[in-house]
């Protein structure tokens, strides 16, 4: 082993001790590789977002959004707003430093009904993805309780409808209150969807006769 092939081992090394995120990212070698790094990155930082969802529920889409891109913001992963593909989409994540690039969309919502949550797929599939990208997403900001629940409903309501061309049967997401949809692009290709919700809902907190003098 040369001198230069030996340091280069060390700096991996220390990377995948120091930022384990990163290196899951600077190695991977197929799409399947990339989406299962991708889904960890994707959960904490909606645990983050979650963690602080008083400071961030009285939001719009657009403020929680801008405060999902910084939680998820990394070396080696960087998330843009509001990024022109064919229209502005509201997320553009791009890992940086794999070959080939990879790239995912991601369109996000607070709920308002399975309705406005299929608009979200229809915006993503039909105007902003053009089959190039990896597998999408569409985050669905809940700041009504019971998530589960309606969660549920969009997928009970994809199920029937089958919008955006969609085919197969829906499966499970590897995160908590997600699944994936796949559907035929005007590409030629069938595409995966990620729909992943982020609970936002905040308790009304009662005040004591103390507090409230």
């Amino acid at each position: 082993m040369s001198e230069h092939s030996g340091t280069l081992l060390e700096l991996l090394e220390a990377i995948k001790r120091k930022a384990p995120e990163y290196y899951d990212l600077l190695v991977v070698k197929t799409d399947e590789e990339f989406e299962q790094a991708f889904t960890t990155l994707l959960e904490q930082a909606i645990h983050k977002v979650e963690a602080n969802k008083k400071n961030f529920s009285t939001l719009s889409e657009d403020g929680i959004s801008a405060a999902f891109a910084l939680a998820m913001d990394m070396p080696g992963l960087t998330v843009t707003q509001e990024q022109n593909s064919n229209g502005h989409v509201d997320l553009t994540i791009t890992a940086d430093h794999c070959f080939p690039m990879r790239t995912k969309l991601g369109e996000a919502k607070i709920y308002d009904g399975p309705e406005y949550h299929v608009k979200g797929l229809e915006q993503l599939l039909k105007r902003y993805t053009t089959g190039r990208e990896g597998r999408g997403l569409v985050l669905a900001y809940f700041k009504k309780p019971g998530i589960a629940m309606l969660l549920k409903k969009v997928r009970n309501h994809m199920e029937a409808e089958k919008p955006c061309n969609q085919k197969g049967a829906i499966a499970d997401h590897a995160i908590k209150w997600g699944f994936v949809s796949t559907h035929t692009h005007s590409c030629g290709e069938d595409l995966e969807v990620s729909h992943v919700g982020c609970n936002l809902h905040c308790e009304s907190e009662v005040k004591t006769s103390s507090e409230s003098a």
